[in-house]
Order: C-alpha cells, then structure tokens, then sequence
C-alpha cells in the first residue's frame, strides 16, 4: 500500500510547525550574529539547513508512519551500518574524534544524529510488537542488547553525550510501553549506588571506562582536576555572557567591546555555547522566549501522545519529547554552568546540518501521528 493517505488539513498541528518555525528563525539570526566575523558560510548553511529539514518535515509528515516502521528492522541494520562506517571510513578530527561520514553527492553528514531518530522508529515498533510481553527478561534484555550495539559504536567514535541521550530516549519509551515498576524500581535500587561508586572511584583517581577529557570535564566541573580552572574557564564565560545580557539584552549583531562574544571569549558559540549568546545578546526575556518555545513544542509532542491512536504512536511523541527535552536541559544546563560540560547541540538553534535536518525529520513523524489522532481523549 503506497504510504500517502488522505488526510484532514484540520488534524494538521500547525501549532507545532509554527513554533518549530521561529526557534529556527532565532537559529539562524543568533547564529549569523555569533559567526559575524567569520564570514556567512555558516550563516547560509544554516539558512540551507532550515529549508531542506522543513521540506523533509512537510513530506514525512504526510507518509502514514505505520508504512514507516514496517521497515524497522531495516531502519535499525541501516543505522548500525551506517555508525560501523563512521569507525571504518570517517573523517578524524586532530583530537582524534571520528564522528562525520562523507557521502557521494550529499557530503558530510554526521550519523549518530539520525541514529537517534532510527532509535526512536525502531523501538516505537518493537516495544509496540512485544507490548504484551514488555515485562518478560526476554524482551528486557533483548531491548537493552539492541540499543547497546548502537550505543558502543558511538561510544567508539568518542561520542559519550550522544550515548547517554540513547540511553534517555529509551528509558523514557521503555516506561511509557509501560513496563512493570518492579523493573523501574530494581533498576533505580542497582544504578544509583553504582553511579555513587563510580563517581566515588573517579574523585580518587580510578577512571574505568571514560576517555581522560571525559573524566577531566566531570572532575574539573566540581573542581577535582588538575587543571580546574583551564576546564571551568569555558563555562565561566558562558555563564558570564548570559548574565551580562540582564533583561533585555545587548542586541543582536552588537559590536560593543562589552560584549563576552565579541571579545572571544567564548569558544563553540556557533554550537554547543549558543545559549550563552541567546542569553548575551537576547538577555533574560529572550531566553525565556527560547525555552518556552521547547516547553510548548514538547507538550505538543506529550498532548499528541496521549491521543495517538496506538501505541506506536504514542511512543514516536513521547520518544521526540525526550530527545527534544533532554537535548535542551543537557545544552542550557551546560551553557548555564549547571551540568558539565559537553557537546550536544541545542535542537534548532545550533549549527550543525545533521543534527538540524534529523530533528525536523523526528518531528514530521510526530506530525503525522498528529494527523491519525484519535478525536476524543478516553
């Protein structure tokens, strides 16, 4: 059955695509600002990024998603092909980071982006097929060994954020297929004190699995490394540009020798910093503009959820709004100085093509879950 459908415009959530549509606009425009002196490649292809990503959006958003997962178990072989890949042919960075891919005629994509979305479309059809089953130690454990050969093949990239938003996505799809609390509370009762431990082991100086910058950032972040101030210094100044922004900001495109932007202080400000210029430049309104903005679209996605009309669906919604949450707390939290810091991009407003075209990609599923809604909440 071909996987277009005829569908009623007024199930469409143009809510959802409209606020979608601003966070992309205050994207580009805060991205244009911080990469000023630069030149504007990163600003066009960030504007390119937008267009493709949304057109991708508006198609996906009319293919029936049920059509979609049918295919799960090739959107899975595909995904860990595609991250076996990157540790074989991809581009290296100097640190010796492999993360990119180049493709014939696309370019370089970065695939442990859309592997979250592959993530989320595999196991909204797997835990959908096994739902009366969710509880057995077969499919909890068959679950967790399919979402760990993913997760170490981006662990080998280095890519440990990336690893963790997986976990994250999971758990959260795992508890809304409404696995039994016995699970929940065994799991809690085991990962927290090994979570102690090992936070335990690392201030003494017994690193077990972490790469040494892994380690590094998590010690100089409660002032444990050796070289504190050296790791703290980034995060110092990101806290500091958002602060000196106060209520109504320092404008964008600003050229004031004020500013902490301006002055180079910040490095990534283009990416994984990119909320210390929205707070520098937008000040406090601004920001909460952008965060409200992420809680609006999240409980679109949550509100979707509720009346999806199977569990599939529920589960595409509630796996985006993970994503979608977890990405932005992780990226502001960082910018912020409250959490360590690490490279996860904020969802339409950091540059990066892949990660920009992945989520509209995410997104359009959830639209058109939206449009096969049922009528009325039971």
């Amino acid at each position: 059955m071909f996987a277009f459908k005829n569908y009623k415009l007024r199930h469409f959530n143009f809510k959802m695509v409209l606020y979608i549509l601003i966070l992309s606009v205050i994207g580009i425009l805060v991205i244009a600002s911080a990469t000023m002196n630069d030149g504007p490649s990163t600003y066009y292809r960030q504007i390119m990024g937008v267009s493709v990503g949304f057109i991708c959006m508006l198609i996906i958003s009319m293919i029936d998603y049920h059509w979609v997962l049918r295919w799960y178990i090739l959107i899975y072989l595909a995904m860990a092909g595609m991250l076996i890949a990157v540790l074989l042919f991809g581009t290296s960075t100097d640190t010796g980071v492999t993360r990119w891919l180049v493709l014939p005629v696309i370019g370089q994509i970065q695939p442990s982006e859309f592997a979250k979305i592959a993530v989320i479309a595999f196991f909204a059809r797997f835990f959908e097929k096994y739902e009366d089953r969710i509880n057995s130690p077969a499919v909890v454990f068959g679950s967790v060994a399919l979402l760990g050969i993913p997760a170490v093949l981006i662990l080998e990239q280095p890519n440990l954020s990336t690893a963790i938003v997986f976990f994250i996505i999971f758990l959260v799809m795992i508890y809304t297929a409404k696995i039994s609390y016995k699970w929940v509370f065994g799991t809690v009762a085991v990962a927290l004190p090994c979570l102690g431990i090992f936070l335990f082991l690392l201030s003494n100086g017994y690193n077990l699995f972490l790469r040494s910058y892994q380690a590094n950032r998590i010690l100089g972040f409660f002032g444990l490394a050796a070289n504190t101030e050296d790791i703290q210094l980034q995060q110092i100044n990101s806290r500091m540009a958002i602060g000196s922004g106060q209520l109504y900001g320092k404008g964008l495109f600003n050229t004031t020798l004020e500013s902490v932007k301006n002055g180079n202080f910040l490095m990534e400000e283009d990416t994984d910093f990119i909320f210390a210029v929205v707070g520098e430049e937008m000040g406090f309104i601004g920001s909460c503009v952008v965060i409200g903005l992420f809680v609006l679209i999240i409980l679109e996605c949550i509100w979707l959820a509720a009346r999806a009309k199977d569990m599939s669906g529920r589960l595409i919604c509630i796996g985006m709004a993970s994503l979608l949450a977890f990405q932005a707390f992780i990226n502001i939290g960082v910018a912020s100085y409250l959490l360590p810091n690490t490279g996860l991009p904020l969802p339409f407003i950091s540059a990066g093509l892949s990660s920009l075209i992945s989520i509209f990609m995410g997104m359009g599923l959830v639209l058109n879950v939206g449009m096969q809604r049922k009528t009325e909440l039971l």
